[in-house]
Order: C-alpha cells, then structure tokens, then sequence
C-alpha cells in the first residue's frame, strides 16, 4: 500500500484517466477496471481521475464519489491517485477534497474558475481556495487557459507559491509555455521553495519542457508507456534516446490532439 502524497519533488508519469461511458451514457465500470489494470501494467509512477479531460463535469457528485471509489480499490495502494476536485463553489470543492483525501489521495488537482481576468481576481480567487483547503490537502494547480481562459502570470504563481506551502503542484499546459517553466525554476535558483511541474497537453511537447526543467507529465495520451521511456531515459540523461522514442510516437500524439476531436481519437 502507498501512503505518498504530491510533494515539491513528484516527478514521472501521473497519467490522466479518462470516464468510460456505456452507450447508453452510463458509467462503465468495469471499463475503469480495466483501464486501471493496463495504466498498472503500462509503468507509470501515478494516476490523476476526475480532470478535465476525465469529464467531471458532466458528473453529478455520486457519480464522481463512485468513480473514486472504484479506482481506489481497483488500484489497491499500488499508486499514488491525485483528484480532481475543481468546483465553483469553495465550500463544495473543499469537501470533495477532504473526502477524496480521506479516502487516500495523494493529493488534489483544481483549475481555476473561468471568468478571471486580472492578477488580482486570479492570486484573490486562490488565496480563498487554498486558505479554504488548509495546509494538509497538498494541491496540484491547473494551469490550463485554453479550456478556462485563465491566465496565470509567472509573478501571480511564485506569490502563491511563497503565500502557500499546500500548493505543490504546476500542471503546466499553457500553450507556448516555454518560458514559465524556465522563469519559475529561475525563481527557485533564487531562494523560492521548489514545486513540482509535470506538463499536460498530451505530452506534444514533453523532451523540450523536461529541458526546461519540467519534473514529468500529467496527461492522459493513449500509449502512456512512452511517456513513461522518455522520461526514464531522461532522467537517466541519455536525452538522445529520450528524443528518438518520441519521435516514434509523434504521429500518433499529435493525431490525438486534434482540437476538438483529442478525447473521443484517445477513447
């Protein structure tokens, strides 16, 4: 059994699972079986449920209780399960959190509601979450603007960092995003505590992010086994290799990030 929670230091694969549906529109349970038996088999170092692409919002709050349900067991200890648990409303998103820790999360993920536009709303909005949250729920932040259109600026990021020692996590799919992971890890060569940053986006750009000083990836392509290479091979500073594993599987990536289309070609 695993007791890890996310931390500054997580790295590798955190893949994200997606909700079988029946054709009838109900979940398919004994699809998620399934699918958590080949992540288990596929290497991966953890599991994120109940994101964006995992559809939660077309859940209603049992039905996301019982999807959490069946994943724990499923898996059974063998991985560390971050959750998503964003909502708009404050009081709700914490109690899923503390039900989804109380269950064995090793952490929570939560995006940012949509409609804020300035610094401000954007560091006020989080201060109430993670303030809300309290600082034994370690959370990963979904920075992830084509869906919320959210912009988090570096500068908002590093002041919640220092304000804020449960945030942990960057889910970093800003797209370019470059340049964020370089000004944060700068951030962190200065005396800033270190977060954890794993990438999403389906992985299109994952050698050049790890370059960047990415940690790993948090996202859901379909073949997680590559992503699992490149990361080893990286780590392990044979970058040439890491590359050449990718290039292998970059049709396929980038066919499955077709706007749009991305989560039906992965299903």
């Amino acid at each position: 059994m695993t007791t890890e929670r996310i931390n500054g230091t997580t790295r590798g694969v955190y893949i994200i699972a997606p909700t079988p549906f029946s054709d009838s529109g109900e979940i398919d349970f004994n699809s998620i079986d399934k699918l958590m038996d080949y992540y288990l088999q596929s290497g991966v170092d953890g599991l994120t449920i109940l994101g964006v692409l995992g559809e939660a919002t077309k859940l209603s709050p049992e039905e996301s209780r019982a999807i959490m349900a069946r994943v724990f067991k499923r898996i059974d200890g063998k991985l560390p399960i971050v959750v998503g648990a964003s909502n708009p409303g404050t009081d709700n998103l914490a109690r899923f959190s503390r039900e989804a820790m109380d269950m064995g999360a090793a952490g929570v993920m939560i995006a940012p509601i949509p409609g804020l536009k300035t610094d401000d709303q954007v560091y006020n909005y989080w201060s109430v979450v993670l303030e809300r949250l309290g600082h034994d729920i370690p959370v990963c932040y979904q920075d992830y603007p084509q869906t919320t259109s959210v912009v988090t600026s570096v500068s908002v990021f590093n002041r919640l960092v220092a304000a804020f020692e449960n945030l942990v996590m960057l889910k970093h799919e800003e797209s370019p995003g470059l340049p964020k992971i370089t000004a944060v890890r700068a951030a962190e060569q200065k005396g800033q505590r270190r977060v954890s940053i794993l990438i999403g986006n389906g992985g299109l750009h994952l050698p050049q992010e790890l370059r960047r000083g990415a940690d790993g990836a948090m996202t859901g392509f379909a073949y997680p086994e590559m992503l699992v290479e490149v990361c080893r091979k990286f780590y392990a500073g044979d970058i040439e290799a890491a590359e050449d594993v990718f290039d292998v599987y970059l049709p396929l990536l980038r066919h499955e990030q077709q706007l749009g289309f991305g989560l039906a070609i992965r299903k």
